[in-house]
């Protein structure tokens, strides 16, 4: 959120304040206090949904456990009154979110909706046999004195919103914040940047049921007594449709996602239209929305982007392609011993030795099926179970995590870029970096590995850019080695002699040794001190790479008359 949308945002809002107490009347008074409660509902989606990618149907389920606690301290006539109970309604849901929030640590997609919709089920069941507090005492809330009638009360809705708006604006910006797009994209490209992919999805559940407790809070204090029906299962449904064909993450979203919630109904029923309506075009919306892999305000907030960044695209550094020579190896830094994997009977690794020195660029190559990717994946922690010994300046990685092995200095690019189109470059590099990027920094990265200035987002970058993007972000966290998967693929051969000329000086120029999975052998030979070749899952030359392309063995297995496979 930008400076002048928010001050556009609380213009709007201020002004709402003043407008709908003053000149609207009860009946509208009363549906602008429930789209605003709505829209800060919609917002704990935004979180989940919009941002994490998750798909949760029980937020409705977390809204009645702030309610159930606002009621419960009503009754019991708690000290601190209505605002206290309120955010202790939305700290109580937290540990709830969290262990909901279990499941999505092993399931993703329809499973994860099957967990979360069973959990709504349950509170179903258990809401319409125990009634809320207050209930057969006909006790209702108490509202804050400033707040206590409707118009008041729509001002304090308004201001919960807000809060809440610049709260999740705040830690959105944060490396957290972000990396959930990313998670959204996909969860190995943020475990291989250090994202602990666990506590990310941990703080999404718990960060939402905090915010949805906090609507349904609000709710009670609205109605004063609340039954089963105000958070039943189909109200979760109906919502997780608007949040997917809205985008509810972004504020504009979570307000229209609460005006629509609210006034379709009574919409419908001026135009002398079924209910059920609402919820089939909703429905169909959110089809079209989820094909599409994009809600309508991400659609929107992209192409502003776009059109602020187009006249900044030819703004690249496109140096002359002048590559050093190779610098001689220096001690090891990551070494691999006696690496062999194996899937049931067939063996994809067979004892490969490796060793990336420091201050140098070395290569690995082989042909198509001949293991390199399987390398890559047991070396940085995403295939486990492996034989043989991983170190990194002398610290076994065997047994760590991916994004434990990143914490530890080892990155990685992969074959397909997974980067997030609604992000800019400044903002991946920060992801990929782990840290806080001063924007000089973020700034001279870019420009070094021809990437354009970082207000452009990712979606107007074509592939090889991308390619570039994503190396970069590996050299920005610093980490002492950095296995690039392929970064030539997508680019010239101009291009290609430009990217050599630059991975040459990575090692002197950032402190980072690469290790480089590369089919260009032009590429290769010009880059690359040390050279190792795989064939069938095991080693059929090594060295110095003048050396190893000259080796017969090599040239066999690059013309196709390969070694025989491992039995």
């Amino acid at each position: 959120m930008n400076p002048r949308a928010t001050a556009a945002g609380l213009g709007l809002a201020a002004a709402a304040c003043v407008i709908v107490p003053l000149f609207f009347p009860a009946h509208w008074i009363f549906l602008a206090i429930t789209a605003a409660v709505v829209a800060i509902i919609m917002q704990s989606y935004g979180v989940i949904v919009g941002r994490a990618g998750m798909m949760s149907l029980c937020q409705m389920s977390f809204a009645a456990i702030g309610a159930w606690v606002v009621l419960r301290l009503n009754l019991l006539d708690a000290p601190g009154g209505f605002l206290l109970w309120l955010v202790l309604g939305g700290l109580a849901a937290v540990p709830v979110g969290v262990l909901i929030g279990l499941p999505a640590l092993r399931i993703r997609g329809v499973n994860l909706a099957v967990v979360t919709f069973g959990f709504a089920v349950s509170t179903d069941i258990v809401l319409n046999a125990h009634q809320f507090p207050g209930t057969s005492e006909l006790k209702t809330v108490e509202r804050p004195a400033w707040f206590a009638g409707d118009g008041g009360y729509f001002v304090l809705t308004v201001i919960v919103f807000c809060l809440i708006a610049l709260g999740l604006s705040r830690f959105n910006r944060t490396r957290l914040g972000m990396s959930w797009l990313e998670l959204r994209h996909s969860e190995r490209a943020a475990a291989s940047h250090g994202v602990s992919v666990a506590r990310s999805k941990l703080a999404a559940f718990a960060i939402s049921a905090f915010v949805a407790a906090i609507g349904g809070g609000l709710m009670a204090g609205q109605l004063g007594l609340v039954v089963a029906q105000n958070f039943s299962m189909g109200q979760s449904l109906a919502f997780f449709a608007v949040a997917i064909l809205i985008g509810p993450h972004h504020v504009d979203g979570a307000v229209m996602g609460g005006v629509f919630g609210t006034v379709m109904a009574t919409v419908l029923e001026r135009l002398r239209l079924p209910q059920d309506l609402g919820g089939m075009l909703f429905g169909v919306f959110a089809i079209l929305a989820l094909r599409s892999g994009m809600s309508q305000t991400d659609f929107v907030q992209m192409r502003r982007r776009e059109r602020a960044a187009r006249k900044l695209l030819d703004e690249r550094d496109d140096r002359p392609a002048v590559v050093p020579a190779p610098a001689p190896p220096g001690p090891p830094l990551l070494e691999v011993r006696g690496l062999s994997v194996r899937f049931g009977e067939v063996s994809a690794l067979h004892e490969v030795n490796l060793t990336v020195p420091e201050g140098t660029v070395t290569g690995l190559i082989g042909p198509n099926g001949a293991g390199k990717s399987t390398f890559i994946a047991a070396v940085t922690g995403f295939i486990g179970g492996y034989a043989g010994g991983i170190t990194l300046s002398g610290r076994p990685l065997d047994g760590l995590r991916p994004e434990a092995r990143a914490g530890r200095g080892l990155r990685r690019t992969f074959q397909t870029t997974v980067i997030p189109a609604e992000l800019t470059q400044y903002e991946y590099l920060t992801i990929g970096a782990g840290r806080r990027l001063e924007r000089a920094e973020a700034d001279e990265l870019l420009r070094y590995f021809g990437c354009p200035p970082g207000p452009v987002p990712v979606s107007l970058l074509d592939a090889g850019t991308r390619r570039l993007l994503d190396v970069a972000a590996a050299v920005a966290a610093r980490p002492k080695v950095a296995l690039l998967d392929e970064p030539a693929a997508g680019q010239s051969a101009a291009e290609s002699r430009r990217l050599a000329a630059r991975l040459a000086e990575v090692p002197e120029r950032y402190g980072v040794a690469v290790l480089l999975i590369e089919h260009d052998m032009e590429l290769v030979s010009a880059v690359c001190s040390q050279l190792t070749v795989l064939d069938f899952g095991r080693v059929i030359a090594s060295g110095p790479t003048a050396a190893v392309l000259d080796d017969p063995a090599v040239v066999n297995a690059y013309l196709g008359i390969a070694a025989a496979p491992l039995a």
